[in-house]
């Protein structure tokens, strides 16, 4: 595996930590910017919807540049964004900064991703793309922890400035590490890469991220009031949990990683499948702490780490271009704010097992997006084994071999 590619991680570490950032500084923000919690929760659906929406827009302005300088003007961006939020006097400079910052963020996880596609060889772009999202478990993991407890101990404005210290070493490190690639000529790449998005089987194929996402956070938005308020964990234990749960999607991640070149549909078939089953099972057994912790960890182990073979398929049926990745993102962002924003909904009205339902109507809706693929899977067995007893095979077809037959 080329070290670029873990430099790389760094970058996306980066980015899903200042992703993360505000949801433990909440209340000395609030203080510092003279505003009510819920406003400040305001800058994380900013964040979110600055990902969704602004970075597809951002992304295709990089088209026109190569992969390496593209990479060097999003950290620019990215940086500048923090700098803002580390300075910001008020609320309205700090929503300005979580705009500017989010855009970037998907932006870079697109071009991150072309570029890991573009340094390794077919068949080792699932592994390589596991490596490349470590950085995303890795924020997940220690980036919110990291960032709490700075804030708390140095104030909110040093986590900021934390972050765009750390962006500064991700991006020198980008600088050394990352080769001059070139990228085909100019316009023609611009549409190849809008007609790529416009296929409508891409967005069958992306809705499947959503969901497998949306699923996810539906649980995990919710899950500290969840393990506290219904299964009865003191405080204290629930970042223990969360952390347990952390590492269980590093785990997930790296066997993903390892299936998604050669079986990424069945990975999908049996992440989802899963992922249903705990989700239901956290529904269901949500008072009772053992039932509950394993159901959560089962969770981390099928939920989010389904992305390198969802990363993986969208490039099959796209392109591993910047703008087809940075789309993707935001499928997959739109996932996190459906799940967290429908869950927060329907607590009000159905109490605090109402999002693990959620999550398990939301797999199960995944599952159904796979069923022209998993036709297309069957329909292709068949013919090989059709093929066998006395043709040529589909080796042979494909390759060219068995033409004279």
């Amino acid at each position: 595996m080329p070290r670029v590619v873990h430099l790389l991680a760094l970058g996306i570490f980066a980015m899903v930590t200042s992703e993360f950032v505000v949801a433990g500084l909440m209340p000395q923000m609030a203080a510092g910017l003279h505003v009510t919690i819920p406003e400040i929760g305001y800058l994380i659906t900013a964040f979110a919807a600055a990902m969704a929406v602004g970075g597809p827009l951002l992304g295709v302005l990089m088209l026109r540049l190569r992969p390496k300088p593209a990479l060097m003007a999003l950290f620019a961006v990215f940086l500048a964004g923090n700098v803002l939020a580390a300075t910001a006097t008020d609320y309205g400079v700090m929503l300005v900064a979580r705009v500017i910052t989010g855009a970037a963020a998907q932006a870079f996880f697109g071009v991150a991703l072309s570029v890991t596609s573009a340094l390794v060889a077919e068949h080792l772009r699932g592994r390589a793309t596991a490596t490349v999202l470590n950085g995303l478990m890795l924020g997940t993991l220690l980036g919110l922890p990291l960032a709490t407890f700075v804030g708390a101990h140095l104030g909110w404005r040093a986590a900021f400035w934390g972050i765009a210290a750390l962006t500064v070493v991700a991006a020198a490190s980008t600088v050394a590490g990352v080769p001059r690639l070139d990228r085909a000529g100019g316009d023609t790449t611009v549409r190849a890469e809008l007609r790529a998005v416009a296929r409508p089987r891409l967005w069958l194929v992306l809705s499947t991220s959503t969901c497998v996402i949306g699923a996810t956070f539906a649980a995990f938005s919710y899950a500290n009031p969840i393990l506290t308020e219904v299964t009865g964990f003191a405080t204290g234990t629930v970042p223990l949990l969360l952390i347990a749960y952390g590492a269980a999607t590093l785990v997930g991640n790296h066997v993903v990683g390892r299936l998604a070149d050669r079986h990424a549909l069945p990975a999908l078939l049996a992440g989802l499948g899963l992922n249903a089953l705990f989700l239901t099972a956290f529904a269901l057994f949500a008072d009772e702490k053992a039932p509950a912790v394993v159901s959560l960890l089962g969770i981390g182990l099928v939920g989010v780490t389904m992305n390198p073979a969802l990363v993986t398929r969208v490039q099959r049926t796209g392109n591993t271009g910047a703008l087809v990745n940075t789309v993707h993102g935001s499928f997959i962002t739109s996932g996190i704010i459906i799940g967290s924003w429908l869950g927060g909904l329907l607590i009000a009205d159905h109490g605090l097992r109402a999002p693990l339902w959620l999550g398990a109507v939301l797999a199960v809706l995944g599952l159904v997006t796979l069923v022209p693929d998993v036709r297309r899977w069957t329909t292709a067995r068949t013919s090989d084994k059709a093929l066998a007893p006395d043709g040529p095979t589909p080796a042979e077809v494909h390759g060219g071999r068995g033409r004279a037959s």
